[in-house]
């Protein structure tokens, strides 16, 4: 697909690298037509959805794409694929992370490979943006497994905040297929409009948060963002078409698409 952005000149003089990671391993049946398009997987670990046997063919198909391995660990909540949002202590949500980091890295290194990344899941995700407490145990959490690992955060949430003041390396998350509220926040997936369905919608959002390092608000308002990475839902009804349209646009306006360093 291809789309008229309108960014092909300012682009000639610049050279910039952005990751595209998509959430995989869910049992949607569309990781092997994504793979190509992204350079990060985050590979659920079996808490919102998927089981060993999932994890060990997400993990195959990235290193055969050669795609950087993530863990996307959740609230244990497969009857809500782990949307829900839950009431556990700070403890809790530290030892649910430590439990699925091991899961998952127990099976990548039977694939002689490391994990790169983490990336929370759903509701875990969300409320880590926006309380602190949260933010803290899953940071801690994942220093505490392996300190070289890449955070994804939301962009400007307390996720960023509070992996900064624990000197993880974090990669600031931008949405394709998500709408943003005029704080930074995304648009609840209970709100008309939260979700971004068109194509080329999709891929003028993505260029002007990498081009731009804004985003236009569901109000209309533009706001500064910093994207490091752009997130790619793997259960999104278009996300295969998204994938591959945003990778050939980006590409197209000479931007490189490139794991996070870690």
């Amino acid at each position: 697909m291809r789309v008229n952005s309108g960014y092909k000149n300012s682009l000639t003089l610049l050279m910039l690298t952005i990751d595209i990671n998509c959430d995989m391993g869910e049992g949607i049946g569309n990781d092997e037509a994504i793979m190509p398009f992204i350079s990060s997987a985050n590979i659920a670990c079996g808490y919102h959805a998927g089981d060993e046997g999932t994890m060990k063919q997400t993990i195959a198909l990235a290193l055969r794409n050669d795609v950087s391995i993530g863990a996307h660990p959740s609230f244990f909540d497969k009857k809500n694929f782990g949307r829900l949002e839950m009431n556990l202590r700070v403890d809790e949500i530290y030892d649910l992370v430590i439990l699925q980091l091991r899961t998952i890295d127990k099976i990548i290194k039977e694939h002689n490979t490391t994990l790169h990344h983490v990336k929370p899941h759903g509701a875990l995700y969300n409320m880590s943006a926006k309380d602190p407490r949260i933010a803290r145990a899953i940071a801690q959490a994942v220093k505490d497994f392996d300190h070289d690992l890449v955070l994804f955060v939301l962009s400007g949430s307390h996720s960023k905040e509070v992996a900064d003041d624990l000197g993880l390396k974090t990669a600031s998350e931008v949405f394709a297929d998500r709408t943003y509220q005029d704080d930074g926040s995304l648009t609840p997936r209970s709100q008309p409009k939260a979700l971004i369905d068109d194509p080329g919608q999709a891929v003028k959002q993505a260029l002007q948060m990498v081009i731009e390092r804004t985003v236009t608000t569901v109000t209309g308002k533009t706001i500064s963002i910093v994207a490091d990475t752009i997130c790619i839902h793997g259960d999104g009804q278009h996300a295969t078409q998204f994938a591959k349209a945003i990778n050939e646009e980006l590409k197209m306006q000479r931007v490189q698409i490139k794991s996070i360093v870690k």
